[in-house]
């Protein structure tokens, strides 16, 4: 299955943070920047871009192979977003 396949089978959690049992942080946004700094330790910022009231995330999606879909399950509880189109990931603020 391919990413976007599996991040679209959690859409029925979207932005249900309250369903996450331990929490990083009680922010979402920070929850899920947290760990994906956990998943993939990187030296520049996590957001690479904006527009209008989305944020792009600057993480490389072909070193999510690995990740488990219990994880993509908890980034989009938090409100992130796979996008083919552009290969990357994002959240609405």
């Amino acid at each position: 299955m391919d990413l976007e396949a599996r991040f679209d089978q959690f859409s029925g959690d979207y932005l249900k943070f309250e369903d996450i049992a331990e929490k990083l942080s009680q922010r979402r946004d920070m929850h899920a920047f947290m760990l994906l700094e956990s998943l993939l330790p990187g030296q520049r910022p996590m957001i690479s871009a904006s527009e209008n009231d989305e944020i792009y995330l600057d993480v490389p999606v072909n070193q999510l192979a690995g990740i488990t879909d219990a994880r993509i399950q908890e980034l989009v509880r938090c409100g992130v977003r796979y996008d083919a189109r552009y290969e990357n990931l994002h959240m609405f603020i």
